[in-house]
């Protein structure tokens, strides 16, 4: 299918962008919260199911975002940066595309791998069914061990984001930041781009 070539992000875009972004932070802070050792149990369980249920609509949301970058919508860099700054914000985008999805998928694995096997109850409307892995103490531990340093490289990598952002936007005056905002009066034009051989 050919891929359109944008120059600015369209709605759905957008809408992904925040939406993702949002319960990454709501995510990170949600999980540091119901780790606590003073917490009340039956509390802590009811944290645990409601991070793992916003955990599955994260993962969803940037499994489509990921999908929608690669194959539908390429959007072109932002006028005025130099080839340096083009490749790192097309590695940043990417890598933290994989990492919102790499990150509640490491999520899912510690609840699959855990030898309790306490079902994960998707906003109390269904059971998600866990993956097809061995159940161990120490797989449960390697997974998250693993969930949680990703979690923390996507909390430093949103940091270093936003302020480039920031700094684009407050120093630089270019529209880097603004794309993302969206606008009344601005119009995203496209193109179709014929895949590569």
């Amino acid at each position: 299918m050919p891929r359109r070539s944008a120059d600015g992000y369209d709605l759905v875009a957008i809408a992904l962008h925040w939406l993702i972004a949002v319960l990454i932070l709501g995510l990170l802070v949600l999980g540091f919260v119901m780790t606590r050792q003073s917490i009340d149990p039956a509390l802590q369980f009811q944290l645990f199911q409601w991070h793992k249920s916003f955990g599955m609509l994260a993962l969803l949301l940037a499994a489509v975002r990921l999908v929608r970058s690669l194959a539908v919508v390429r959007v072109k860099p932002a006028e005025g940066l130099g080839a340096l700054e083009r490749r790192a914000a097309h590695g940043m985008h990417y890598l933290l595309l994989t990492l919102a999805v790499a990150v509640p998928l490491a999520g899912w694995m510690v609840a699959s791998a855990s030898p309790l096997e306490i079902p994960t109850f998707a906003f109390n409307l269904v059971v998600i069914p866990h993956l097809p892995v061995p159940k161990s103490e120490a797989a449960e531990a390697w997974w998250t061990t693993v969930h949680a340093v990703l979690a923390y490289s996507t909390l430093a990598l949103v940091f270093l984001h936003s302020a480039a952002a920031l700094y684009h936007h407050y120093v630089r005056h270019d529209d880097v930041l603004t794309r993302m905002l969206g606008s009344r009066h601005r119009t995203v034009k496209t193109s179709i781009e014929e895949p590569g051989p």
